[in-house]
């Protein structure tokens, strides 16, 4: 090849780019520019995850994304958190040291339930998954309430509104002395990333207007006394209650070996043939004594006598049981036409029975008694240091009770007047907004000295001083005798048939109102 073919030859692969020398060069270039874009994208990397880490320690992940939205509200990831710490902080109380029975791990806090496989859940979700479950539901329900009462115009009053910021009053204070430098730093450790004062605030209103308006719907569902008591009837006795005695005979049990095919021997205690026959020939034979015994007037005393004479033992009493608890042996029989007296035998078991129960029927209350309306200022007693209750702090109280009704009796002695005093001076959170009334006050509602105020045959207008005590509080009670209340058959039948229709009325409200999760969703219970 002549020198002019092979220069022309080069000048034409330097121009297509083919060359040796261009080829090296733009290899060169290639490795630089790979090496910018690794550098670049990785720079970016960085840079957003620096920029997600900022985000969430500013808590703008928590306020300003969307986490639920129920019809047209939109609930914030800090908003959810409320609830789902809610739910979280009821089951707590609720069960206290024994959530472990439940799988729950309550020594890890709110921020360790995503670490904690929940059984609750079929698909091996965690607590998390659970709470933020129940959180959803929460926000549904309390939505579709909500919009309820603005599509009827149903608002809380100034009056209801300043209820719900009185308990926030010396939150701050109580900030401080739980160690936290601002109430908001207290929410957001007791409820979740994001939840402060605000939220809890409006979470309180919002509980407030959606209690408001289920009570006046309660009070739409009414009934006649003729349906009420057609209600209760059809309870079969599982809501009267039941006084009888009762012993149970235990067969004894003896060793049974058994004999497998390749000749192990295994053993176990139980009772046999022998061993039924004489626990049930034991009962039955405390069942003639007790109807041997009737010179003895009072029957649990001939109860006691006949079982002590058979066994060595006593007999065990239970007194005001409910129907629907009653042990199956023997609930029918109880139920039935019995009379006070009547005694009989039942095995525990239809084949096989482990032992033989003698009952005795005392009495059977089934709820047909009339209520009782009565108004009362209650006057705390002073505890201690120790939550004792001196004599010196019960006198006090009861002095400044016999002050109250002196003002009542000097006054127009009216009930109008009472109920006054009852919002003045009651120290009864449960009453002194609405005079100090209670309606249709059952038998085994209130402490007894209450209770006997109120079922001791008083006329309207009645008033007298009673002390009370029990597991919160000690002090005296100035009482205000209203009028009967309705059946207690009534009022047990109203509840029941209240409550089912206003679970069907808030699951057609909920099941109408549509949520959907949002990108927020994720940091919920984070």
């Amino acid at each position: 090849m002549s020198a002019s073919t092979e220069r022309k030859n080069r000048l034409a692969a330097r121009e297509a780019g083919t060359d040796k020398k261009t080829i090296a060069a733009l290899e060169e270039a290639e490795k630089k520019a790979k090496s910018k874009r690794r550098w670049t994208w990785g720079t970016i990397g960085v840079i957003i995850l620096i920029l997600a880490i900022l985000l969430l320690n500013s808590g703008v992940m928590y306020t300003a994304t969307t986490a639920l939205k129920a019809n047209n509200t939109r609930y914030t990831p800090a908003e959810v958190n409320y609830y789902y710490g809610n739910e979280y902080l009821n089951m707590v109380n609720m069960y206290g040291s024994y959530a472990s029975i439940i799988g729950l791990d309550t020594s890890l806090g709110i921020s360790g339930l995503g670490n904690q496989e929940c059984p609750m859940l079929s698909d091996g979700g965690t607590w998390r998954d659970y709470f933020r479950n129940m959180a959803e539901k929460d926000i549904q329900s309390a939505r579709a309430i909500l919009d309820y009462a603005a599509e009827n115009g149903i608002a809380l009053t100034e009056e209801e509104i300043a209820e719900v910021d009185a308990n926030f009053e010396g939150m701050d204070e109580m900030a401080k002395n739980y160690g936290y430098s601002s109430v908001d730093k207290l929410y957001a450790m007791n409820y979740g990333s994001g939840v402060n004062q605000k939220i809890v605030r409006q979470a309180a209103l919002d509980a407030a207007l959606v209690s408001k308006v289920t009570e006046a719907k309660k009070a739409e569902f009414t009934w006649t006394d003729e349906e009420l008591e057609e209600y209760y009837q059809g309870l079969n006795g599982n809501r009267d209650l039941f006084d009888y005695a009762y012993y149970f005979v235990t067969a004894e049990t003896i060793e049974n070996i058994t004999v497998a095919e390749d000749g192990t021997e295994s053993s176990e205690m139980s009772a046999d043939d022998v061993t039924r026959a004489e626990a049930k020939a034991t009962a039955d034979a405390i069942v003639m004594a007790y109807r041997d015994g009737d010179d003895i007037e009072d029957l649990t005393e001939r109860f006691e006598v006949a079982v002590e004479s058979q066994t060595g033992e006593m007999p065990t009493e239970r007194s005001a049981y409910s129907g629907s608890n009653l042990d199956t042996a023997y609930a029918e029989w109880l139920k039935d036409s019995r009379k006070a007296g009547d005694v009989e035998v039942f095995a525990d078991a239809e084949t096989d029975p482990s032992g033989y129960t003698v009952v005795l029927f005392l009495d059977r209350n089934d709820n047909h008694y009339k209520t009782a309306n009565v108004r009362h200022i209650l006057v705390k007693a002073e505890a201690d240091e120790n939550g004792s209750y001196t004599d010196e702090a019960k006198a006090a109280a009861k002095a400044r009770a016999e002050e109250i009704l002196a003002e009542y009796e000097a006054g127009e002695k009216t009930e109008e007047s009472f109920a006054a005093l009852a919002n003045q001076y009651s120290e009864d959170g449960g009453s002194n907004t609405n005079g100090g009334l209670y309606e249709n006050v059952y038998r085994g509602q209130m402490v007894a000295e209450f209770e006997d105020f109120c079922f001791a045959g008083h006329k309207p207008g009645d008033t007298g001083i009673v002390y009370g005590e029990s597991s919160s509080y000690a002090g005296y009670h100035v009482m205000y005798y209203v009028g009967e209340g309705q059946l207690y058959s009534n009022t047990i039948a109203q509840s029941d048939l209240q409550s089912e229709a206003m679970d069907s009325w808030t699951s057609e409200l909920s099941e109408a109102c549509t949520v959907t999760r949002g990108f927020g969703f994720r940091f919920v219970g984070k």
